[in-house]
């Protein structure tokens, strides 16, 4: 009876140590945020780690009222498109153990000549 030995397991291109190092940053960018959400009661609806930052959307412009409160930052505003732009708050979550800080970029779509609250405003990059 003869024995069937596997060949040794080559790991995929992907799974190099770069991209193993890639895959690190991101979970370590979802987890920092998940670990502000576990204690912050900041709207975040949809949310997507990547390993430079994490984006959060969210449907009302008030929304990003929240997470500017908790965690200050800028607010970007895109070019009108349809009649709508898009104003992203850049923020970052307080410094971890390490003392690292995760870039945040909370997004809401905001149609042209909607009325918006003047904190909101006021946090609006020149």
């Amino acid at each position: 009876m003869s024995s069937i030995i596997p060949s040794p397991t080559v790991l995929p291109k992907a799974w190099t140590a770069p991209a193993a190092s890639a895959l690190r940053a991101v979970a370590e960018t979802r987890l920092a945020v998940t670990a502000l959400l576990d204690y912050m009661p900041l709207p975040a609806p949809t949310m997507s780690a990547r390993a430079d930052a994490v984006y959060v959307n969210v449907a009302d412009p008030d929304d990003l009222l929240p997470w500017l409160a908790a965690l200050d930052g800028t607010i970007h505003r895109s070019p009108a498109f349809e009649g709508v732009q898009l104003w992203t708050l850049h923020t970052f979550t307080p410094p971890g153990r390490t003392g690292d800080r995760v870039p945040v970029r909370v997004s809401v779509p905001v149609p042209c000549g909607e009325p918006v609250m003047h904190e909101l405003l006021s946090a609006v990059a020149a």
